[in-house]
């Protein structure tokens, strides 16, 4: 199981040195990936009609395409994972091409994690409809991998055109992993048909075991192997102790977890330097299993 670290974004100073010796660290220390959320807006809370989500325009979010860009050729090994991508807020030809340049400039070190997302307020200011999200994600993923793995691309689909033509360079990994994020139901059955693995949100086994089993049919009923589907789930450092999360790690390895990531947000840490004494103490624990 690959173990890798979440990037405290929302707690991290607007600093390129200081993300640069964070993530050379994090590599330093044996951690198999970096991965990152996306929100390109935040909305203000006492904007009319207000706001439950639960961040604001006060929380910081690196773009992940330009923080990758930046962190490739400052790390070796390190592979690069978005946490989710907010696919249906974008422009599907454009993330092609920034996925691809990104690929090529990491060595193929890019794993995408794609969702819907829920935050109405990037959809409306990016003009793109926010009802039809579920259905589009189908259309783009298609289009992306044929994006990927052909010099020239003829589609024409319900919401996507392209007449003859294709990125340049292509990806280093043909296609780049697509991992979907989310727990509805529908997005479990779209991660069994379409995706290479999938991220939950739940922090305990015991809390997935239901979505678990409809993913492990949801894959069989589509003709593939439960044990060459990826599985990611995230653990919150502030859980407990060593005990813990050693139990945490083991119950989600026998679940079938392929990759795993250890989250230092929320839990009080006023540094970066405090982030990473946080993942040096993880990763005496943890790294060794």
């Amino acid at each position: 199981m690959k173990i890798g670290v979440v990037f405290p974004q929302t707690e991290f100073p607007p600093d390129p040195l200081a993300i640069r010796d964070y993530a050379q660290a994090v590599e330093g220390l044996g951690y198999t990936h970096l991965l990152a959320y996306e929100h390109v807006l935040g909305a203000n809370p006492e904007r009319p009609g207000g706001w439950s989500g639960p961040y604001t325009h006060q929380h910081s979010f690196y773009e992940p395409f330009v923080l990758f860009s930046y962190l490739a050729p400052l790390t070796r090994h390190l592979e690069f994972v978005t946490g989710i991508l907010i696919l249906p807020q974008r422009q599907t030809t454009l993330v092609a091409k920034q996925a691809a340049t990104l690929d090529v400039l990491c060595g193929g070190r890019l794993r995408l994690g794609i969702g819907n997302g829920w935050n109405e307020v990037e959809y409306t200011a990016l003009g793109e409809n926010f009802r039809n999200r579920g259905r589009r994600i189908e259309e783009q993923v298609a289009l992306l991998r044929r994006l990927w793995r052909e010099p020239l691309v003829t589609f024409d689909g319900r919401w996507h055109h392209i007449p003859d033509a294709g990125l340049n360079p292509l990806p280093v990994q043909r296609p780049i992993p697509l991992w979907f994020g989310g727990h509805a139901d529908e997005v479990l059955r779209r991660a069994a048909r379409l995706g290479d693995g999938w991220m939950p949100g739940y922090r305990q086994v015991e809390q997935a075991r239901p979505a678990l089993d409809l993913l492990h049919r949801s894959l069989e009923e589509a003709g593939r192997d439960p044990a060459t589907f990826g599985l990611e789930p995230r653990l919150n450092f502030n859980l407990g102790g060593a005990a813990e999360w050693l139990a945490t790690l083991r119950a989600w390895q026998q679940a079938g977890a392929t990759h795993f990531s250890v989250n230092t947000m929320g839990c009080g840490f006023a540094t970066p330097g405090d982030h990473l004494a946080a993942l040096q103490e993880f990763a005496r624990v943890a790294l060794p299993i």
